[in-house]
């Protein structure tokens, strides 16, 4: 499930296979840019803005930047960029997945099963990513505006305010989990009714984590410390299984249509 640490990896892999090299192949699948051909264009960078992919390209194929072009992904609930050495066999998934190609003289870079995909003026990019809040990951971080976001609506659950993207971009639905589970309240629970300190601790520790999960085994994701098998999450995933912390059976039950994780009694608040 990619979550804002996937989205990053995935925008580095691409950064590094296409930035800096001009475009000897260009495929976009979808009937809106079928048309569209990219070839003869240089790849200025490949950036991660939350869930979303950036990936942009200059505006006349000389390497300036002027007017140029951004192809905007997101990759949802199951999407994936996957990069092969150029002449090697693709292994991502079945042909008629693909929806987008890139290729260098190097390297190509295909994209998967992407729900979203449009190309977009680089000028314009924040009529798609204007309205996400902090980016856990990107440079304009502020746990502060991440906090008094969280805060705004005070009787929103815990669990939908952190997977908002408005109020800080990066967190699905393991983290969200995982967060609560820190945070010791139910995702359920209010955020109003939450002690002052607890929001900025939380975003803290949310850039904490994904930050530390953007190296390393990959896809592997950890939030416990701990390197033990089957002991990377606290409680996502581990319906009915012993929680980490106390021995007590983690429960499960949909918080807005998503599975939802907790500890009955590491973790107090109302539930379903």
């Amino acid at each position: 499930m990619p979550e804002g640490d996937s989205v990053w990896r995935a925008a580095a892999r691409l950064h590094a296979a296409l930035a800096g090299h001009r475009l000897t192949r260009s495929d976009l699948r979808t009937p809106r840019l079928a048309t569209v051909d990219l070839t003869t264009r240089t790849t200025l960078n490949v950036v991660p803005r939350g869930k979303h992919l950036l990936a942009r390209f200059t505006g006349n194929g000389t390497g300036d930047a002027a007017g140029g072009l951004t192809l905007h992904s997101h990759l949802r609930m199951d999407g994936a960029w996957h990069v092969f050495p150029a002449g090697a066999k693709w292994r991502g998934g079945p042909a008629h997945e693909i929806r987008a190609i890139l290729g260098t003289e190097t390297h190509t870079a295909v994209g998967y099963r992407l729900p979203v995909l449009e190309l977009i003026r680089t000028s314009d990019e924040a009529e798609v990513v204007g309205h996400l809040g902090p980016d856990l990951l990107g440079p304009d971080w502020d746990p502060d505006t991440a906090a008094a976001n969280l805060a705004a609506a005070p009787e929103r659950p815990l669990g939908e305010a952190l997977l908002d993207q408005r109020n800080l971009a990066g967190i699905g639905n393991i983290y969200k989990c995982e967060l609560c589970f820190l945070a010791q309240v139910t995702p359920w629970t209010p955020v109003g009714a939450l002690p002052q300190t607890t929001l900025p601790r939380l975003a803290a520790a949310a850039h904490r984590l994904l930050a530390a999960n953007t190296t390393g085994p990959y896809p592997r994701r950890n939030t416990t410390g701990s390197r033990r098998p089957g002991q990377d999450l606290f409680v996502y995933g581990r319906a009915h299984r012993p929680c980490l912390r106390c021995g007590t059976p983690v429960r499960e039950a949909p918080q807005d249509a998503r599975p939802t994780y907790w500890c009955p009694r590491c973790q107090s608040g109302p539930t379903p």
